[in-house]
């Protein structure tokens, strides 16, 4: 076998560990392979979950996650930062800050709450959220339901996705992409950086296994990002990454299951 010499590109994610392998950090590492990445990660909590929730969740300590993030920039170095699950206002302080003082792009999750509702944000970090962690972002990716939960907007049409996007900008993102995969119809996505917007649609597939597209999605940006791509380019790409993967979403267990990180790997037919 011939031995690869040449470096893929580098994605760190700083996420969350989901034990049922849907989300977080191993769907995060899943679209990295898929995609052509070198996947790394920072863990910053372990929960118990699977197909029916999330049982417990458990934030690890300020300073492993900084160890963790130095051990991999400063000797590895990244071209691009993926951000998830932070559970708390000193993590997401403590991440911002690294994030700060890091060269590469930033893909920006702010995760919440769980598919089935569990919350995986403490309510006193949404602040933090706001002044620390999105003002680093080159892009943020929240849904409807974290653009209500930190901004107090709810989007019931198409036309309340400028709205929001607007009021997530003003915190300091570069772009945004705000999701719209919770509204009736097509599957829409509106990427904007207040100058310039760009909708993405996708048709809508009968599936319930979906767990894990939040994560997937952002970590398919910060993949583009890394490769080289544009935003608009590397959210167009992870757009067509995660409807098929979404497409292919299998059942596990008694619940929701998750999305297909390796469609693009199966064979066709």
């Amino acid at each position: 076998m011939p031995i690869r010499t040449a470096v893929p590109p580098r994605v760190l994610t700083v996420a969350g560990s989901d034990s049922g392998g849907g989300a977080g950090i191993q769907a995060d590492l899943k679209t990295m392979l898929a995609l052509g990445v070198h996947g790394m990660s920072v863990l910053t909590a372990v929960t118990a979950q699977n197909s029916l929730g999330v049982q417990g969740a458990w934030e690890l300590p300020v300073d492993a996650v900084r160890a963790q993030y130095r051990s991999v920039v400063d000797d590895i170095g990244v071209q691009a930062v993926k951000t998830g699950m932070l559970a708390s206002a000193a993590l997401v302080e403590t991440v911002a800050a690294l994030l700060a003082a890091t060269d590469a792009p930033v893909v920006v999750d702010p995760v919440g709450v769980s598919k089935h509702g569990d919350a995986l944000l403490a309510a006193e970090a949404l602040d933090s959220v706001r002044t620390v962690l999105l003002p680093v972002a080159t892009v943020a990716t929240p849904n409807l339901d974290e653009v209500a939960q930190l901004t107090g907007v709810v989007v019931t049409e198409e036309d309340g996705m400028r709205r929001a996007a607007e009021e997530i900008l003003a915190f300091g993102p570069r772009w945004v992409v705000i999701k719209g995969g919770h509204l009736p119809g097509e599957a829409v996505d509106l990427l904007t950086d207040g100058s310039e917007e760009h909708w993405l649609r996708a048709p809508r597939h009968d599936n319930r296994h979906t767990h894990g597209t939040g994560c997937t999605l952002a970590s398919a940006i910060a993949a583009g990002l890394a490769l080289g791509q544009d935003v608009p380019t590397a959210v167009r790409g992870a757009k067509t990454y995660v409807t098929g993967a979404i497409e292919a979403g299998f059942p596990l267990g008694a619940g929701i299951g998750p999305v297909d990180h390796g469609w693009l790997t199966r064979p066709a037919g």
